[in-house]
């Protein structure tokens, strides 16, 4: 077998591109056990995921996991599946043609947005390979986690680099740490929850639940944990909300070890039990609404408050297609493109077309 993937054919006639990928988790293709299978396989195989012997996860994911879990995930996927499909899928390729469109009416022809899933498809190998028979020889990755942890953006980035060491000539590579702080990505939250008082009135109690990662990992160096805190904080501060008037807590715990606290699920138990009137809930981790913000949130959330006893519970959409969020992301994809000479690139291109048009052989 080869070492490395075949490379586009060579031309004189093309002006080399810049490339924007943005990456976020990824979904199953269907909401079936068959098809759940091999995207939970794919996923807690991964080591930045789980972080246990492999030998000894090998046993429990192949033994007991992946003969009892694709069920039970199928029928939460099936609750809040859509004639578009996977709401996560939806909102990503959503998410993807609009930043497109917004960025060319900025000028940026030359670019070349597409979007890939860490895991599933379309996957982060088929979309870079996409992009260099496009002719980008610049690539800008955005993984889609506003906060860093090594088991997301980390993982995200380990595909990305795995892909480009099967390329013999590789792009120029930068990419997106991190936009917990972003002030665009932080007002958008905000005029997220505005809107939403707005039209529903104000709750008693606003939650902030980003998605958990376990108690060792703090530990260890990831910087998870302070960068929602972080989130929270500023979240709040734009709101103009007191300590008192909100919460950051953690969801979709897994396993037996201890994980992120406080846990969002005895957070809302303990709302319900209190009477609070009105909760209200919203995801700050996520830009796009998915199974851990549709199904255990939305439904399951809702459940656990309402059942505590509770009045009303309220969940607030993730920013998914909100414009705010699109111009949000466009303003980052930009600063992060400094130095790269878009306008040149985009002149160049423009000279030939021009020459093209008047009959030119390039």
């Amino acid at each position: 077998m080869p070492r490395y993937l075949p490379e586009p054919p060579f031309r004189h006639d093309y002006t080399p591109k810049i490339g924007v990928l943005l990456i976020n988790l990824g979904t199953p293709q269907a909401p079936t056990g068959k098809a759940l299978r091999p995207y939970l396989k794919q996923f807690l195989s991964d080591q930045r995921v789980i972080e246990i012997p492999r030998a000894i996860w090998w046993c429990i994911l192949n033994g007991i996991i992946l003969n009892t879990r694709p069920k039970k995930s199928a029928e939460k996927y099936a609750s809040i599946w859509t004639e578009e499909g996977s709401p996560l899928f939806a909102h990503t390729q959503k998410q993807t043609l609009l930043l497109k469109g917004l960025l060319g009416e900025r000028g940026h022809k030359n670019l070349v947005v597409d979007f890939a899933m860490r895991y599933g498809q379309p996957s982060v190998s088929a979309a870079i390979q996409n992009m260099r028979q496009q002719g980008v020889e610049r690539l800008l990755v955005l993984p889609l986690y506003p906060q860093y942890a090594a088991s997301s953006s980390g993982t995200a980035l380990d595909d990305v680099f795995r892909t480009l060491m099967s390329l013999r000539n590789m792009p120029e590579l930068r990419s997106v740490r991190h936009f917990h702080d972003d002030p665009g990505y932080i007002a958008a939250l905000a005029e997220r929850v505005k809107t939403h008082w707005q039209q529903n009135g104000r709750g008693d109690k606003l939650v902030m639940s980003f998605h958990g990662v376990p108690r060792f990992t703090l530990d260890k160096g990831d910087p998870y944990h302070c960068e929602c805190l972080k989130t929270g904080r500023l979240l709040a501060e734009a709101l103009g909300l007191s300590k008192d008037e909100y919460v950051v807590c953690f969801q979709s715990r897994f396993g037996r070890a201890e994980w992120l606290k406080p846990y969002t699920s005895a957070v809302l138990s303990n709302l319900g039990k209190a009477k609070t009137g009105k909760v209200d809930v919203i995801c700050p981790g996520f830009v796009a609404d998915c199974l851990e913000t549709l199904e255990e949130i939305a439904m399951e959330g809702k459940e656990t408050f309402l059942t505590a006893g509770g009045g009303e519970f309220r969940y607030i959409p993730c920013l998914n297609e909100q414009p705010q969020w699109i111009g949000a992301l466009a303003d980052l994809v930009e600063r992060q493109l400094a130095g790269w000479d878009l306008a040149e690139a985009e002149q160049n291109l423009e000279r030939l077309e021009r020459a093209r048009q008047l009959g030119a052989r390039t």
